[in-house]
Formats: C-alpha cells, sequence, structure tokens
C-alpha cells in the first residue's frame, strides 16, 4: 500500500488546540478514516457502522459516551443523531480542545446535525479525493493529464490498485444504493444512475436544470433535489457567475462540475486516454483544472471564492478570484501550444475592469510554465 501524506493534517492539527470538535466530511472513499486513524493513534475509534455500537449509542447515549470519556473519533457519526446534543453538553462541561472527531460518509445528515447543535464548537473541513501536490509527493502524479482525468484520484485507486472502471462501477453502486436511497425516496434508482450520467455529459456547461429535467424525464423541482444531493455528497460542485455588471447583459446561471474526473469519464464511457476525442478535450480538462483548484482550497484551507464570468457576446473567463478590489482571472485550455488568441478573453475582461486586474493566468495542457510581462503561463500541473 502506497502512503500519500494529506495536506489538510495540519491545519487540522491547529485548528483542534481552538476547538472542542472537528468534523470532517467529504465523498465516499476519499480516505477520512485512513488520514483520521494515521494522524490520531492515541484516539479511540468508534465507527457507528457497527451495529452493536449503533444501538448502544442511540438507546443510551449517557452511558455511550461514558465508556469513552477521552479523545475519540466517532466515524458515520450522523447515524446516532441523538448523540450530538450529548456531546454539545459534554464538550460545554469539559471546555476540552480536540476532544472529539466527528466524520461521516453521508454528509447532508451530518453538516445538519452540526450546524444545529454543534455550531461554534466544531472546525469544519473537507477531505477530497488526493491533489495533484499529494500524488507528486508520492511520485505518483503521471506526465499527461489525460491518463489522470481517466483514472481519477480517490485514494483506493492508487493504494490497491484497483482498475479505474471496476473502481467506479461499484462506487456508483454503492453511493446509490446506501446514500441516495437514505436521503431521497428514489423510485426508481435506475433513472437517478441516468441523471448522474446526463449531468457528466454537462460538466462545464451552463446549468440548464429544465433541460436537464426533460431529458432525464422528472420534474424540474425533482431534478433541482437530486442536484442538491450530488453537491451534498461532494461530486459535484457548480462554479457561480461574477454578477457585476462591468457589462451590460451578463451570465447569471452557473457551471457544472464534478469533483473527480474519473468519475466524469466512466459515466461518459472513457476508458483509455484514446477515447478522449477534441469534442471532450476542452471541457474534461477544464473540469480536472478546476476540480484541482478547488480540492486545492479545501485541503490548505484557504477560504477563497471562486467565480467565472460571461457576458451574453461569449466573452468568458473560466476562473476569476478577487481579493479587495483586484481580480484574479485565468483562462483554462486544453492546448500544448499556446497562440495569442488563448489570451483574448484575458485581454477583454482586463479592458472592462481596467486597473482592478492584478493577475492574468493561462493555464495550459502542457508542461513549462512561465512568466511574461503581462500574463502568467501555467502547466497543468501546476494551478495552485
Amino acid at each position: 500500500m502506497t502512503f500519500v501524506a494529506r495536506q489538510i493534517s495540519d491545519t487540522i492539527r491547529a485548528l483542534m488546540k481552538q476547538y472542542p470538535v472537528v468534523g470532517i466530511t467529504g465523498p465516499r472513499q476519499s480516505g477520512k478514516t485512513t488520514l483520521l486513524q494515521s494522524m490520531f493513534p492515541d484516539y479511540q475509534y468508534v465507527s457507528l457502522e457497527n451495529p452493536n455500537m449503533h444501538t448502544f449509542a442511540q438507546n443510551d447515549p449517557v452511558g455511550f459516551l461514558k465508556k469513552y470519556p477521552g479523545k475519540v473519533i466517532f466515524d458515520e457519526v450522523q447515524r446516532a443523531p441523538d448523540l450530538f446534543s450529548y456531546l454539545q453538553t459534554e464538550v460545554d462541561a469539559t471546555r476540552e480542545m480536540g476532544q472529539f472527531v466527528l466524520s461521516g460518509s453521508q454528509n447532508f445528515q451530518l453538516m445538519e446535525r452540526i450546524t444545529q447543535t454543534l455550531a461554534g464548537r466544531v472546525a469544519l473541513f473537507k477531505l477530497l479525493p488526493f491533489d495533484f501536490d499529494e500524488l507528486r509527493s508520492a511520485d505518483l502524479l503521471p506526465d499527461d493529464w489525460q491518463k489522470i482525468a481517466i483514472r481519477g484520484c480517490y485514494p483506493a485507486l492508487y493504494d490497491r490498485g484497483i482498475d479505474a472502471a471496476v473502481f467506479y462501477a461499484n462506487y456508483i453502486q454503492t453511493y446509490v444504493e446506501r446514500d441516495v436511497t437514505a436521503l431521497l425516496r428514489v423510485q426508481d434508482l435506475r433513472l437517478f444512475r441516468n441523471f448522474i450520467s446526463l449531468c457528466a455529459a454537462r460538466t462545464g456547461q451552463l446549468l440548464n436544470l429544465n433541460n436537464l429535467a426533460t431529458e432525464c424525464g422528472i420534474t424540474q423541482p425533482t431534478a433541482k433535489s437530486w442536484l442538491s444531493i450530488l453537491e451534498s455528497s461532494y461530486l459535484v460542485f457548480l462554479l457561480p457567475p461574477y454578477y457585476e455588471n462591468m457589462s451590460k447583459r451578463v451570465v447569471k446561471t452557473p457551471k457544472l462540475y464534478f469533483y473527480d474526473t474519473g468519475l466524469v469519464s466512466f459515466l461518459l464511457g472513457l476508458r483509455d486516454t484514446d477515447d478522449i476525442d477534441p469534442t471532450l478535450s476542452g471541457a474534461l480538462f477544464e473540469n480536472l483544472i478546476l476540480a484541482e483548484i478547488f480540492k486545492i482550497n479545501h485541503h490548505r484551507y484557504t477560504l477563497r471564492d471562486y467565480w467565472f464570468w460571461r457576458d451574453n457576446a461569449g466573452n468568458e473567463i473560466d476562473l476569476l478570484n478577487r481579493k479587495g478590489r483586484l481580480f484574479s482571472i485565468a483562462e483554462i485550455k486544453s492546448t500544448q501550444t499556446i497562440l495569442p488568441r488563448h489570451f483574448t478573453a484575458l485581454d477583454k475582461f482586463s479592458e472592462l475592469a481596467g486597473d482592478r486586474v492584478s493577475e492574468r493566468t493561462l493555464i495550459y495542457a502542457g508542461r513549462e510554465s512561465e512568466e511574461r510581462s503581462r500574463y502568467r503561463i501555467k502547466a497543468w500541473h501546476t494551478p495552485a
């Protein structure tokens, strides 16, 4: 088994000195349990997936907590919702920092319980699949972006050498049968699987819920509900548009992306790099880079906000970050050859924003980064 150090570890350790409870969320199979057991070998580990532990915690929470008086990791803690109020009472009484670590894979239920009972007492973290720096540190990052786009970044693919298609087929089945059925009354699970595939076909596009619902054969409210479940499960994320009206008509619809391109590739039937044709290359590369930036944002706990910008004339900036009044803007291109036209959108936005643009970056599919007088050129494997 290959050990991969997780970037989020240092921040977790730091905030454990300031909060009595730490909460770790993230998608299934992102390595939460492995991370916590390796970080805190002196903590007792209790999984509430265990039927005996689950029954004990639900039926006698006072007695259950007395059994674990020290520092404890409670995994799949959302399965015992009545326990949260007693955890609140315990941490308020002891005022001990880093006393409890809570983790779970049904993130909607976990976050709901935490916000209801532990607000102000918990530091929350999102552990996503491996980012490029983590893979590079273990000498696992390939030299071709298409290879990692197909394989994806879930730890099991690297720890156990599982074939990507086998992993994602089982991943979707487990996710749908366990998480979705626990959160939604989905009568036709095949219809929900089809919904996920339709989302994959729209990665990098403006979200059109009506169109998505019609193609899937469901109502628009159902599509909205199902999408919220994919978001809370950390399978997909929405990149919001930047609203400031520097142009008369700006797009106000978010764009849809997946946290892991391996899952996108599987859902689109891509099994090898030869399957990535030019019609898919741009969207898949854009998703890969944006997912990486979002993973870095969570793993390094930088807490940045990101947007895209597009006007109705078709001018678009793929990624925008604002610090005070200044913008950092980036274009993402799946090319290995840099041409003058690749800077057109950066220049157009700069004309509208004037002196408010502090950094213009082109992230591309090549291997060499460089600094130019007006632009930063960044290779795909170093987008952070």
